[in-house]
């Protein structure tokens, strides 16, 4: 039993010696290189123009595809539905990123083809107590107050009776009130301004009435469809005096304008009632100096007389 004993013993020192070289030489090796991992570079899908896209003109879907880009520009697009239809306000080069601050953008993307953005002044009064926000339905009113020249001769005065009619009917408020810097509602200062899409031909109308009288915008249900029938309402004469008949461009029309007494219907009341036989001569007063006499001559009408000064 002593000499197994022995025997083991032995037999784990030999083995004990044996691991230690072994320990030894695999310290003194060399370790290996590590194997080399490659590197992938990032890629991000960009839409990019097929070909050069002109400023001012309407982008169609098939000159855009997604093209995997290194680099991820600020303002980029992924999806080209986001892009198709909208209006770039410079040119954009064929293979280029298409960017957001490259498209029109804001009110300009909302006003419809044939509408303009006009700006109007409000206040708590005119629009429904300061209520109105971007996307409301207005009918637009306005009054006009009697002319100072009514009491003249017939024919000089403009607005013949006070009065307030409905001047458009279905407009959209396309902003409402002021912004801060950056651009966001300024809740705290009260709206002066109202931007309305008014119909072209219609622009000339809505500035005059609201530079000769005073504008009332009325809050309406989106779902009521009513408006204004144009057809039974006269027609305007314009101010220049053009062929453009009523089925013209709308700028054509907006380029003959409107005048005040057309807008108030007196030109239209003189022109139906015609000459009047009955109607008085107007007066006119004429006043010479006699130095022989003292006098002062005084003709009213057709009569003469003279007034001792």
């Amino acid at each position: 039993m002593p000499n197994l004993t022995r025997i083991a013993a032995g037999a784990l020192i030999v083995l004990a010696v044996v691991l230690g070289a072994l320990a030894m030489t695999l310290a003194r090796r060399q370790p290996p290189a590590p194997a080399p991992v490659a590197q992938t570079q990032p890629a991000f899908p960009v839409v990019v123009a097929m070909r050069t896209l002109p400023a001012g003109q309407t982008i169609p879907a098939d000159a855009l595809r997604i093209q995997r880009l290194p680099i991820d520009p600020s303002g980029a697009f992924a999806d080209p539905s986001l892009i198709a239809g909208r209006v770039p306000v410079a040119d954009i080069g064929a293979q280029a990123p298409v960017l957001e601050t490259q498209l029109s953008s804001g009110i300009a993307e909302r006003i419809e083809p044939g509408e303009r953005a006009v700006a109007v002044r409000v206040d708590e009064q005119t629009a429904v107590g300061n209520r109105l926000r971007p996307g409301n339905v207005v009918d637009v009113f306005f009054t006009l107050k009697r002319d100072g020249l009514s009491a003249g001769p017939a024919g000089q005065a403009e607005v013949e009776r006070t009065q307030a009619r409905l001047l458009l009917s279905r407009v959209r408020v396309l902003a409402w009130g002021n912004v801060t810097a950056s651009g966001a509602p300024d809740a705290n200062t009260p709206a002066r301004t109202a931007v309305l899409a008014v119909p072209l031909a219609d622009v000339d109308r809505l500035v005059l009435a609201e530079g000769a009288g005073h504008l009332m915008l009325a809050l309406r249900n989106p779902r009521d469809t009513d408006v204004l029938d144009a057809a039974a309402l006269p027609a305007y004469a314009g101010v220049l005096k053009t062929a453009a008949s009523a089925d013209a461009p709308a700028s054509t029309r907006a380029a003959a304008g409107v005048a005040l007494d057309e807008l108030s219907g007196t030109s239209a009341r003189h022109a139906s009632s015609g000459p009047s036989k009955s109607a008085p001569v107007p007066a006119r007063l004429v006043a010479r100096t006699h130095d022989a006499g003292g006098g002062i001559e005084v003709i009213r009408g057709g009569r003469s007389e003279t007034v001792a000064w």
